[in-house]
């Protein structure tokens, strides 16, 4: 369960500008937790969730790279990397169906449909192979 908390700057009758620097919106995220998380900002990239902590092997990457080049005809001129976004590259819900049925051909796994739906980067897609096949090795 997510919760948002939007601050307002108050301003005194004197004050003619609603001007404010350094207001940010501030997320209160909860995930069934007993702890909480507050963000006033996306993470830095290098700063991942706590599921992809761990990144996934780099054949796995380039694997998913070969087969979104493959779908959405990508010119192998264009450079893609693990925050390539589908949508950048011209994929559709289609699209994204195809790339997750190749994804699940190529490496012997089944993806929920919740979890097709998360996907919208060469990294998500990566992150959720290794740890379907973590999974699945377990």
């Amino acid at each position: 369960m997510a919760s948002t908390i939007f601050m307002r700057p108050r301003l005194s009758p004197a004050t003619t500008s609603t001007r404010v620097s350094g207001l940010n919106l501030l997320s209160f995220v909860n995930h069934g937790r007993s702890s909480l998380s507050f963000r006033s900002r996306p993470p830095p990239a290098r700063f991942r969730t706590s599921s992809s902590l761990h990144q996934p092997k780099p054949e796995i990457v380039d694997k998913v790279c070969e087969i979104v080049r493959k779908q959405l005809a990508v010119s192998v001129d264009k450079p893609l990397t693990g925050e390539s976004k589908f949508s950048e590259l011209g994929a559709d819900s289609l699209d994204t169906v195809e790339i997750v049925m190749g994804l699940e051909e190529e490496f012997g796994i089944t993806v929920e449909e919740d979890n097709a739906q998360n996907i919208t980067t060469v990294q998500d897609a990566a992150d959720l192979i290794e740890e379907l096949c973590s999974n699945k090795a377990t």
